[in-house]
């Protein structure tokens, strides 16, 4: 079970810990959240589960109580310490795998991607969201699914629509390779300390045949939308004769016309630019 406001309060005392505004470090209590996410992510026995910012091992927890391998990242060395202390038992039986790093540079830990059977459930520190998830999704082998709890905003902005304000060159991305298929409103109370923003529980599932940007495609399309209000044929000359050559190309087998701006272009037809660069 999560423990409640002033218990948390208590471990973090003890082991001398202050909440860091800057890593997103806002404890679940809520377990309801916690059988929640698990409901909406569904994993199979087998599915290996990696799981983002664990801190106090709320999730981690009822993850190992339910038999399923838990490859958990962790930044804050005073957190992964008292993991290894909590968790010793089930480290020793490698049920639990725990990396102490950056999960941008290590976005699924210590899992060797031998298969795409694996899930992500994480309670995901808000600080890492969007480079986390381009992590992700450039990576060999991406999960089955992904369930995480997000800053509702940006959570807003990963799915956003062509041709509405939050529409970017991550929605893009996802829109490619996954389905969102589930959500659910998180109070603020259901952390500690209290976050100054809106959370949102999210699932997504990968899609059938997913489709996943090169490096040199995700490059382009992120400094195109860098100036995602002027019109194409304005972006265009500002870019490398490389770009240049790629863009004309792609407007002209797509018939999209140069008046169109970035955030007015379907992820469709920016698929179709990564498969001009890839070829």
């Amino acid at each position: 079970m999560p423990l409640s406001p002033s218990d948390t309060h208590k471990v973090l005392e003890s082991i001398g810990h202050k909440p860091k505004k800057k890593l997103g470090q806002n404890f679940l209590i809520d377990g309801n959240i916690v059988k929640k996410s698990l409901t909406m992510a569904a994993p199979s026995p087998s599915d290996a589960i990696v799981e983002i910012g664990p801190g106090l091992g709320t999730l981690t927890e009822e993850l190992l109580s339910r038999g399923y391998q838990v490859h958990a990242v962790e930044l804050d060395p005073n957190l992964a310490a008292y993991l290894r202390k909590k968790f010793s038992k089930e480290l020793k039986n490698n049920s639990l795998v725990l990396t102490e790093g950056d999960a941008v540079k290590e976005p699924t830990g210590s899992l060797t991607l031998k298969d795409d059977t694996f899930r992500i459930v994480a309670n995901l520190p808000y600080a890492i969201s969007s480079p986390w998830l381009e992590s992700i999704l450039g990576g060999k082998k991406i999960p089955q699914s992904m369930t995480l709890m997000l800053q509702k905003e940006a959570a807003d902005r990963m799915w956003a629509k062509p041709s509405t304000k939050n529409y970017n060159a991550l929605s893009i991305f996802l829109h490619g390779a996954y389905k969102l298929e589930k959500s659910h409103a998180v109070s603020k109370q259901c952390f500690y300390p209290v976050p100054a923003v809106d959370s949102v529980l999210i699932h997504m599932k990968r899609l059938p045949e997913p489709f996943l940007y090169q490096k040199e495609s995700r490059n382009l399309i992120r400094k195109v939308f860098t100036k995602r209000r002027k019109q194409m044929g304005a972006v265009i000359k500002q870019e490398s004769t490389r770009s240049q050559e790629i863009l004309e190309d792609w407007l002209k087998q797509t018939g999209l016309p140069r008046t169109l701006r970035a955030e007015q272009i379907s992820p469709t037809d920016w698929q179709h630019l990564s498969q001009i660069i890839s070829d």
